[in-house]
């Protein structure tokens, strides 16, 4: 059981790496596109980044890296729908109010998500308000309030929640791996932002996609942003696999504290105490929540290893646990802080 604890653990600390590294990554290279290039297309930037996920996941299955498992066609499709509408209704957000509160919009969906699961402890509850408290101060700038805005946010949290939530209770229930659900998943995700992408663009920018000027640059980085948002999706569902919603969240808003700290660094983007504090409130948080979400775990397993004996007498089972889970999860958060018509999507992404 402990060679299997171990295998899980790494495996977890290589998804959030991959999900940190690929993320940061992409922010900087769509940053670029975005405030250099004057490529403003955030959900039809997505829906390509859906396509080339999709395309390289199927060489992927013909060269049997991965095996192809079908499984509920319903449950794939409403899946894939929701996570498209889902990053429109962010950019809607972005579009419909200020900056301040597209930025607590996305800092409720933490809070959601545990109202919704209802399983944290009082400790976890405690540490993710100090990160959430870091974040906000770090981010959190004018908040200015509108009814339509107010409803699209709601609608944007929402959806947020209950696919993310979906993401983890599906690979569980049917027992697919992140990879298989990704790949079933995505078309129906690239064809809802392929279709509603440049109408919604359009709208919230007054430009129109199709008669952009694609210079050699453009393209470059456009290609470069499509080839990075493979490893940002596949790794957004494998953290969410092996761990769940809400620290995939916490994760996002490490990465919005690492997109901000290399911002000032490599683009000497403006940066003020006020963003120091609240990244250092905020690492505060997320070093409380690992401690915390550690604890629980160990707990569990020295509950399980106890009752283990016990089951294997009255059952007859004579192979350990299998596995102990760990319960503690729009590309450019960055640029869309900084305009509001440069919002990336929400990263199935970063």
């Amino acid at each position: 059981m402990k060679k299997k604890m171990r295998g899980f653990q790494l495996g977890t600390i290589g998804a959030l790496s991959l999900s940190v590294v690929s993320s940061v990554s992409i922010v900087i290279c769509n940053k670029a596109l975005i405030t250099s290039l004057g490529f403003r297309f955030a959900t039809t930037l997505t829906s390509w980044h859906l396509l080339v996920t999709f395309c390289s996941l199927q060489v992927a299955s013909w060269m049997k890296l991965f095996e192809h498992k079908p499984f509920e066609p319903r449950a794939v499709m409403g899946f894939g729908v929701l996570n498209g509408i889902s990053i429109g209704l962010l950019n809607l957000s972005l579009g419909f109010n200020s900056v301040g509160f597209y930025q607590m919009t996305k800092l409720a969906i933490i809070p959601c998500t545990v109202f919704f699961q209802k399983k944290f402890s009082r400790s976890i509850q405690f540490s993710l308000s100090i990160l959430l408290l870091g974040v906000g101060i770090a981010t959190v700038t004018d908040l200015q309030l509108n009814t339509l805005g107010s409803v699209l946010s709601l609608l944007a949290v929402l959806t947020t929640c209950i696919a993310q939530i979906m993401t983890n209770t599906i690979q569980k229930k049917y027992k697919v791996s992140s990879t298989q659900l990704l790949y079933q998943s995505c078309p129906y995700q690239a064809i809802t932002l392929f279709v509603t992408g440049p109408f919604l663009d359009a709208f919230l920018t007054n430009q129109n996609v199709f008669a952009f000027k694609y210079t050699h640059q453009v393209l470059v980085f456009i290609v470069l942003s499509c080839l990075i948002s493979v490893s940002v999706n596949f790794s957004t569902f494998l953290v969410i696999g092996k761990t769940s919603p809400v620290t995939y969240q916490v994760l996002g808003h490490l990465k919005t504290c690492l997109v901000l700290g290399f911002g000032y660094i490599l683009l000497r983007d403006p940066f003020s105490w006020r963003n120091i504090f609240g990244i250092f409130v905020a690492l505060v948080g997320m070093l409380l929540y690992s401690y915390c979400c550690t604890l629980e775990s160990q707990l569990k397993a020295s509950e399980a290893a106890a009752s283990a004996p016990l089951s294997q007498v009255k059952d007859g089972v004579t192979d350990p646990l299998i596995s102990i889970e760990v319960r503690s999860g729009h590309v450019n958060d960055d640029a869309a802080a900084k305009d509001p018509g440069r919002s990336l999507s929400k990263d199935l992404h970063a």
